[in-house]
């Protein structure tokens, strides 16, 4: 009877620590698995992306695009200085890199990934159109923000206008006004 206690004990802590062995030694489940990715994926810091490494191209490409997002001007352009050269993967990472600038720098990034986007690897060139229909959204939204304020600058002229416009009448009213009491003082005292 004694013995009972401790088997459920060694079995309890044998389920416990199933997650403590090498997955190499855990039980399978029958359910699909989540793919994780390689080791040779953890070994992928190249710092400035190109098309060399498969293994390591959506994780450069992608931690590239991440860099130039959250980077400041200076950064971005002491890496655009990195990135001269007329190869496709420097003129697609200058892309990327233009693609978060100035709103001048937009038109010159739509130009490099409409260039160069299909002579990119296969694998990386659905990343490559997301960020390319991103940019021309920007960019669509921006040229109709300028278009809204250019309406709403209109809008404020013409209005001011119609209010000088409604004053000038209100004078005039007012002045016709005094006339037409003036006359009719004049005919009640005749």
């Amino acid at each position: 009877m004694t013995l009972r206690p401790w088997l459920l004990c060694l079995m309890t802590l044998w389920l416990a620590g199933c997650q403590y062995l090498p997955e190499s030694m855990q039980p399978q489940s029958s359910s699909p698995s989540v793919k994780t990715p390689s080791l040779g994926a953890a070994f992928c810091r190249g710092e400035l992306p190109d098309f060399d490494n498969a293994d390591c191209l959506l994780h450069d490409w992608v931690a590239f695009g991440l860099a130039a997002q959250r980077g400041d001007r200076v950064w971005r352009e002491a890496t655009l200085i990195r990135l001269e050269g007329d190869s496709k993967a420097r003129r697609l990472a200058r892309a990327v890199l233009l693609s978060w600038g100035s709103q001048q720098q937009w038109n010159r990034a739509s130009e490099l990934f409409k260039a160069d986007l299909a002579s990119a690897p296969t694998e990386l060139q659905p990343l490559l159109r997301y960020w390319l229909n991103e940019l021309e959204g920007r960019r669509r939204l921006a040229g109709q923000l300028a278009e809204l304020r250019t309406a709403h600058e209109t809008a404020v002229e013409e209005n001011e206008a119609l209010t000088e416009e409604l004053e000038a009448m209100a004078e005039k009213l007012e002045q016709l006004t005094a006339i037409e009491q003036s006359i009719n003082l004049r005919q009640q005292s005749e």
